[in-house]
């Protein structure tokens, strides 16, 4: 994994502690995703290791749709951090992702950096909902459309 910017990520920024295994800074063994805000959008580099093979030499459909899912997060964490939507009381993040509709266009290779851009298409404390895709060569090789919802814990029953 590579930053597309020097100094601390969003996610290193608003969730240092965060284990995901996608984009948790507090995961060694995880994918370590890197967001920061930009003027396109929210923005990222992303390396797939040998590893993220899908049996034919490209990267696999799970791992495109963790990145997509986890560097939406980070447009979503951003977007509520400038707006005030902090963590509702019991809640560990402000928002859950409630849906995540991926399409694959194109392979993308191995070990060849890959870009990943977010926009916050529409915005409201109880939800939002982000376009985002992942790039290689000056195209788009999967995107997604992730909903996001406010995170309202339940009390223990």
């Amino acid at each position: 994994m590579t930053s597309a910017t020097a100094g601390p990520s969003i996610q290193e920024r608003l969730v240092p502690a965060l284990t995901c295994f996608g984009c948790g800074p507090a995961n060694p063994r995880g994918l370590q995703l890197r967001s920061f805000s930009g003027e396109e959008g929210t923005t990222a580099v992303f390396t797939p290791w040998p590893e993220h093979d899908n049996g034919l030499g490209y990267l696999n459909g799970g791992i495109i749709s963790t990145v997509l899912d986890c560097h939406s997060a980070a447009a979503v964490l951003d977007e509520a951090e400038r707006r005030g939507w902090s963590p509702l009381t019991g809640a560990a993040l402000p928002y859950v992702t409630a849906g995540l509709d991926v399409r694959f266009l194109r392979p993308a290779p191995l070990g060849e950096p890959l870009s990943l851009v977010a926009v916050v298409t529409s915005a409201d404390e109880s939800a939002m909902t982000v376009e985002v895709e992942l790039r290689w060569d000056g195209k788009p090789r999967a995107g997604a459309v992730a909903h996001w919802k406010r995170w309202r814990p339940r009390p223990p029953s």
